[in-house]
C-alpha cells in the first residue's frame, strides 16, 4: 500500500522505499546520472559497488518514481529524491545541507522542517509527467509529516562561477532569502553570488536557463541562501533553497488535504 495515497499516472507511480533493494535501486539510478552522466568524480568504493551513497541514506526516507511497465525489480526505479526531518538527523548528527551551509536560522526555527537532496530522473523520464509526479509526491509527503519548511542544496552544471554569473546574479538580486531566513555558504566554502548588477541581468531569458530544479522551487515561492559553494565531486555549483510550504498553490492544499481525509 502506497502510505502518501494514490499517486499514479499511467504506468508511473510515485511512492516512499518500502524496502532495502528500493532504496539500493536508487542509489543505483543516482550513480547513472550523477557519475556515468553528468561526470561527478566517485570514490574507489562507489565505483566497484556502481552505487552513490553516503551516511544519510540509512537514516532518510526515499521519494520514488516508480515504471511498473518495466516489472518489479530495480529497474522500475526511474526517479528518487532524498528527503531528512529532524527525527532523521538524530540519527545523522546534521543535515546534509550543513557540509556547505550555515543553516542555523533554519534549524533553530520552530515547526517541522525537512531537507531535500540528491533528486535526479533517468534520461528517458525527464518529462513533464515524471517531474509533476514527484513534485506530488513531496506535497503528500509534506501534508502527511506536517513539514513547515523545506531546504536543501540545488545545483548549477560546471564548477566555475563567472561562467553561471548570470544565474547566480539573477538568484542573489531576486530570490535571496529574508536575513532572519538566510542560510550563508560557510567561509571556507562562499563563492559570492553577486557577480553582475541588476539592471545588467536579462531576467526573462535568465529564467529560463536555470535548471528545472531551480526554477521548480523557485515557481513555489523559493528563496536561496547567500553564497554559491562549488562542488568538485558533483562538478556542479550548489545555491541553498528555501521554500516555506504555505507559499505552495491552494490547490495542493486543497487537494491534499481533502485525499487525507478520504484515507482517514
Amino acid at each position: 500500500m502506497n502510505v502518501l495515497g494514490d499517486l499514479r499516472a499511467g504506468d508511473l507511480e510515485v511512492t516512499l522505499a518500502e524496502s532495502e533493494a528500493d532504496v539500493q535501486a536508487a542509489l543505483s539510478l543516482r550513480y547513472r546520472v550523477f557519475y556515468e552522466e553528468m561526470g561527478a568524480k566517485p570514490t574507489d568504493e562507489m565505483a566497484a559497488r556502481r552505487q552513490d551513497f553516503d551516511a544519510y541514506d540509512e537514516s532518510a526516507d526515499h521519494l520514488l518514481v516508480l515504471d511498473h511497465e518495466r516489472g518489479t525489480g530495480p529497474e522500475r526505479v526511474v526517479g528518487c529524491y532524498r528527503l531528512m526531518r529532524r527525527e532523521h538527523v538524530q540519527k545523522t548528527g546534521a543535515f546534509y545541507t550543513a557540509d556547505e551551509y550555515d543553516i542555523s536560522p533554519i534549524e533553530l526555527r520552530g515547526g517541522n522542517v525537512m531537507e531535500l537532496g540528491r533528486s535526479c530522473v533517468d534520461a528517458n523520464y525527464r518529462n513533464r509527467s515524471s517531474m509533476q509526479l514527484l513534485w506530488r509526491g513531496i506535497a503528500a509527503y509534506v501534508f502527511r509529516h506536517d513539514v513547515d519548511l523545506m531546504f536543501g542544496c540545488a545545483s548549477l552544471h560546471g564548477t566555475d562561477p563567472s561562467e553561471m554569473a548570470p544565474q547566480l546574479s539573477y538568484l542573489y538580486h531576486y530570490h535571496l532569502a529574508p536575513e532572519a531566513l538566510c542560510p550563508k555558504a560557510l567561509p571556507e566554502r562562499y563563492s559570492t553570488m553577486d557577480l553582475l548588477p541588476k539592471e545588467a541581468i536579462d531576467v526573462r531569458r535568465t529564467m529560463a536557463s536555470l535548471p528545472p530544479l531551480v526554477k521548480g522551487y523557485l515557481r513555489l515561492g523559493g528563496f536561496v541562501g547567500d553564497g554559491a559553494v562549488v562542488d568538485h565531486q558533483f562538478n556542479t555549483t550548489d545555491v541553498c533553497v528555501i521554500v516555506k510550504t504555505d507559499l505552495i498553490s491552494e490547490k495542493y492544499h486543497k487537494h491534499y488535504d481533502r485525499t487525507a481525509r478520504d484515507n482517514g
